[in-house]
């Protein structure tokens, strides 16, 4: 398995309008080409407006092509995204 880690920085008054953005594009049912067995998980700092989002993949093959996907989708008004990290998951424990 194989992450892609995003950070991004935001005004922490509209942390909730971020969350409701994403958790819209998610529960749409629409799922951008290169992501189709992504699994997704947002991490929140609301104090701060920072957050993470984590993206796993099966393979680095489908890490790399859901990371094309990923930087053609911007943050939502009032986020950046300012920094992608790649990481391999040698252990999990969540399904």
């Amino acid at each position: 398995m194989h992450a892609r880690i995003a950070t991004f920085e935001g005004d922490p008054a509209r942390v909730d309008e971020m969350i409701e953005q994403v958790r819209g594009e998610v529960e749409s049912g629409r799922v951008p080409p290169g992501l189709e067995n992504a699994k997704m998980m947002m991490l929140v700092d609301r104090a701060s407006g920072r957050g993470l989002g984590i993206t796993l993949f099966e393979s680095e093959d489908e890490m790399r092509r859901g990371d094309e996907t990923r930087n053609r989708i911007t943050p939502g008004e009032g986020s950046q995204r300012t920094d992608v990290q790649f990481y391999e998951v040698p252990v999990q424990t969540v399904t």
